[in-house]
């Protein structure tokens, strides 16, 4: 049992229930050693893919109990891991319209429609305590390794944009004070709301919905070729956040969360509304100076956030409407 106030950095999860064919295929050859076979009619946002996709990007984060850390360079697991990213990214370009302005892009991005809703201003009104801990269980696959995707395009940028991205990746990780970093705050917060905040705890009862979003930073982060895309999903979230943290730090307070649940969304209130200004003009602004022909890519990666993050807001909504449970209910391994 983990002392109370203390967060693993070392804890390594097990291998989830798959959730399809493609997914026992991955599952049984991290398990034995095995060459999983491809299923080319997978459903791209479906659960069996995006379950898949995301245990191959896990051997490049922490891995998973009993799997040989070097299986995460196997020639064979990253053969399929290109032929499932290949899928959906090519779903995700057939469904996103290309656009080339990103200051237009990031200035819708600024401001909220009046008439907007989503799943943070339904916790804020209406939202009940139980919603409010399934959103963080959702939320948990990203932000316990916040800032983790996004470090692999540090080496991939220079200069002022690589010094100032930097400086906000910095902040993400608690500015030298371990107790500070945001991964270690969302852990402290789901305790403090009752939820289990073991690292990959959840994997098997959050859709795919919750997968693809997290699958599509560590695409991104690991691909040199999508670096574009990869901070304009980075500045998608820096520049939208601040309004949905102080949408759930009203909902905590109304909820009556203690002050330890409610210091992770209350930090990136403020944290966010800096960070905007650092990620529009100290990194896209030199960035897109010395590299003009990443726009495009830019704009995809924020159009692709958008996207993904409507598809599981919806799902939310949609079931929270019925007074449903979002989480799937545990497979048998």
């Amino acid at each position: 049992m983990r002392p109370t106030g203390t967060v693993s950095s070392t804890e390594v999860p097990e291998l989830p229930a798959p959730r399809g064919p493609l997914s026992a295929g991955v599952v049984e050859a991290l398990r034995d050693g095995s060459t999983p076979a491809p299923h080319d009619d997978a459903e791209p946002y479906g659960l069996d893919l995006q379950l898949a996709l995301y245990c191959l990007y896990e051997l490049h984060y922490r891995g998973f109990r009993g799997v040989e850390p070097e299986r995460e360079w196997d020639p064979e697991l990253l053969a399929l891991r290109r032929e499932l990213e290949l899928a959906f990214l090519s779903t995700l370009r057939d469904d996103i319209p290309v656009g080339h302005d990103v200051a237009a892009e990031l200035q819708r991005l600024l401001v909220e429609p009046s008439d907007a809703w989503g799943a943070t201003h339904h916790l804020r009104r209406d939202g009940q305590l139980w919603q409010l801990r399934e959103y963080v269980t959702h939320r948990s696959l990203y932000h316990l390794k916040e800032a983790d995707p996004q470090a692999w395009v540090i080496p991939r940028l220079s200069g002022a944009a690589k010094a100032c991205f930097v400086t906000v990746e910095h902040d993400e990780y608690g500015a030298g004070q371990p107790e500070r970093m945001h991964s270690h705050l969302f852990a402290v917060m789901m305790r403090a709301l009752g939820v289990d905040d073991r690292y990959g705890a959840h994997l098997d009862v959050v859709p795919a919905e919750a997968l693809a979003e997290v699958n599509l930073m560590s695409m991104c982060g690991l691909h040199r070729s999508l670096r574009g895309a990869l901070l304009g999903q980075f500045a998608t979230v820096e520049l939208t956040s601040s309004p949905g943290s102080d949408r759930l730090v009203r909902a905590m307070r109304r909820l009556g969360c203690s002050p330890e649940a409610i210091d992770f969304y209350a930090e990136h209130v403020e944290a966010d509304a800096v960070h905007e200004q650092l990620v529009r003009r100290g990194v896209l602004g030199p960035l897109l100076t010395a590299e003009p022909e990443l726009a495009t890519d830019v704009v995809f990666g924020v159009r692709a956030a958008i996207h993904l993050a409507g598809r599981f807001e919806a799902l939310l909504l949609e079931r929270w409407a019925r007074n449903e449970s979002s989480l799937l209910p545990r497979a048998s391994a």
